[in-house]
């Protein structure tokens, strides 16, 4: 069938950890584009800040060694974080939202270095938690993107 301009391309990725144990099919586009600063993302993965998109759980498939998927959950928040078992690669996190959360270096790696500009981050979350000012463009929302801007 020959795609129009009412049939937009469904975008496909395929990453893979460092060995290659875990291996994801990412198809469409992601829920969510964003940096966050929220005091969760801090604990879970370790960083002042986490620049990832979120994706809806039927985007994501996985394959691979399927044993070598270690889930790590947050001892207090409905947050998951999940790592190859045999080279330890953060593999990607589930909020309490259910949505899957890749971080953006997983796919600038899978890019030569280069987050795609269908993946840049588009708004701030959290930005009320923050641990340092970010100056940029973005819109940044004090909690989630539905309530109220930093000004």
């Amino acid at each position: 069938m020959e795609r129009t301009p009412e049939m937009p391309e469904i975008t496909k990725e395929t990453l893979r950890c460092d060995c290659g144990a875990i291996v994801m099919k990412v198809s469409g586009e992601p829920v969510a584009r964003a940096v966050c600063h929220c005091n969760a993302c801090r604990d879970l993965y370790g960083s002042s800040l986490l620049m990832a998109t979120a994706w809806m759980p039927e985007q994501v498939e996985h394959h691979g060694d399927s044993a070598a998927l270690l889930d790590y959950a947050h001892p207090v928040r409905d947050m998951h974080r999940y790592s190859c078992r045999r080279c330890g690669e953060l593999v990607h996190g589930r909020n309490r939202l259910g949505m899957i959360v890749i971080p953006n270096a997983r796919f600038a790696r899978h890019h030569d270095g280069w987050l795609p500009e269908r993946l840049m981050p588009t708004m701030h979350l959290f930005y009320a938690s923050r641990v340092f000012d970010v100056v940029d463009d973005l819109p940044k929302y004090l909690e989630g993107w539905d309530g109220p801007l930093y000004t």
